[in-house]
């Protein structure tokens, strides 16, 4: 698997800037300054650098200078006071990239894609028996019997370049097993590029697959190679795919047969070699019935079903992946807080309607409210915590004031049932504040 390398000042902007490389399927560790990362680089040199230019014992460029990452490592320099001088001379040294903030997550998103498709397909590729042995295969995690069914089948159809249906209901892993069957075949040295067809507007979608030439409609100012063209020899990650609309389908057939696209506005056929993974959490022949997919696309689609298990079925897994989710949150935070067993056993007996990314957000909750340990007052309601009971809080000395806030804040909305005219009251502050600290710690 790829690592990561974050470095900022800004904690808040560090978190969530970890949380999205992990969710691209590396493993992140983080610094604040550039001491911390250097020791970090020490221990362990990064796949992908993100450094921050402005750091509060010196210059990222530094990185590049003094370790001379630019030969083994990608590095992206980022910023919120961007100028062309800073931006070339970060060039110049080896860095791989420049961002500005707010970052542009699609081309991150991008960068961390091109990354994950270099690495050696050896690395990626372990034997199947050692993989299912520590219960992980590429990017998924679990030891169930239904998981090891699933990693058989996925090491079976990987090195081919069949046409994969990935089905199953939402958060459970599809994006992920999209991904490890990418690293796993022949064309993990190419891009892997996801699309979620239900994300992106009716008028836009087909420019976006297909392409477009310049002038071909209002705001075409540049010819524009879709995601057909940039996954040239790798792999299309199609998602919510019978979202996509139903007269673009016909056209997604047509390519997926002929191997050629045409863009919008224009008349030449571009030959493309893209291996397609789709996915959906319908049923897909009851989407046929719906007209919401075509059947031809279907059946061309569905060379090799693969259904994703769901979370409540997956048996020991729940305390599996729920130990590893604490412990990424462990090493981001410098922590090591535990479950207690009377909280995993709240875990185990819930039925994870939200499947694992349920769960992910669940452990990143109840690692806020939890001080050593993790107990059941520190879980939501919904999955057998306490929290209704909460009175008080315990703070260790030295927390910030910005974990006392987030920590009293959800335990009072937790012990009034959720009602935020009420937990705003008993918190002395306006309705309007307290929305504005919940869309922050969502957005984090």
């Amino acid at each position: 698997m790829p690592h990561a390398l974050a470095v900022d000042d800004d904690p808040n902007f560090l978190s969530a800037l970890a949380e999205l490389i992990e969710g691209q399927g590396f493993t992140t560790n983080t610094a604040c300054t550039l001491h911390d990362a250097r020791k970090q680089v020490s221990h362990r040199t990064p796949d992908v650098a993100l450094v921050d230019l402005y750091l509060p014992d010196g210059s990222g460029i530094e990185l590049l200078k003094d370790l001379e990452l630019g030969a083994s490592t990608e590095v992206v320099l980022m910023t919120g006071h961007a100028d062309v001088e800073s931006a070339v001379q970060a060039l110049r040294l080896g860095a791989s990239d420049y961002l500005t903030k707010p970052l542009d997550i699609g081309r991150l998103k991008s960068i961390l894609a091109n990354v994950a498709s270099v690495q050696p397909a050896a690395q990626a590729a372990a034997p199947v028996t050692e993989t299912q042995e520590v219960g992980r295969l590429g990017l998924l995690l679990g030891a169930s019997p239904p998981m090891q069914a699933l990693y058989e089948m996925l090491n079976r159809v990987a090195p081919t370049d069949a046409s994969v249906f990935l089905i199953g209901e939402s958060g459970t892993g599809k994006d992920l097993a999209a991904q490890t069957l990418h690293l796993l075949s022949r064309r993990s040295k190419a891009p892997f590029l996801p699309l979620n067809c239900g994300a992106i507007s009716p008028t836009l979608i087909e420019s976006e697959l297909f392409g477009h030439e310049r002038g071909s409609f209002t705001g075409a100012q540049r010819r524009h190679k879709g995601y057909f063209e940039r996954a040239h020899m790798g792999t299309l990650f199609l998602d919510e795919i019978t979202e996509m609309p139903i007269e673009l389908q016909v056209k997604l057939l047509r390519v997926l047969e002929t191997g050629q696209v045409v863009r919008i506005g224009g008349d030449q056929a571009v030959d493309v070699d893209v291996r397609v993974i789709a996915a959906t959490n319908r049923d897909p022949h009851k989407a046929v019935q719906d007209g919401k997919m075509r059947e031809d696309l279907l059946y061309r689609l569905q060379v090799f079903p693969v259904h994703m298990p769901p979370l409540r079925e997956r048996g020991d897994d729940i305390q599996l992946l729920a130990e590893y989710f604490l412990g990424q949150l462990n090493e981001r935070q410098g922590t090591s807080k535990v479950w207690t067993e009377d909280s995993l056993d709240r875990l185990r007996t819930h039925s994870w309607p939200g499947n694992v990314r349920e769960l992910k957000n669940v452990v990143h909750r109840a690692f806020i409210m939890a001080d050593n340990e993790v107990t059941p007052r520190c879980l939501p309601r919904e999955v057998g915590g306490e929290s209704g009971s909460v009175r008080s809080l315990s703070f260790q000395v030295g927390a910030s004031i910005e974990e006392v806030e987030r920590r009293l804040i959800m335990a009072t909305l937790d012990a009034y049932g959720g009602n935020k005219r009420k937990t705003a009251d008993i918190l002395g502050v306006s309705l309007k504040t307290l929305y504005n600290r919940l869309n922050t710690y969502r957005e984090e």
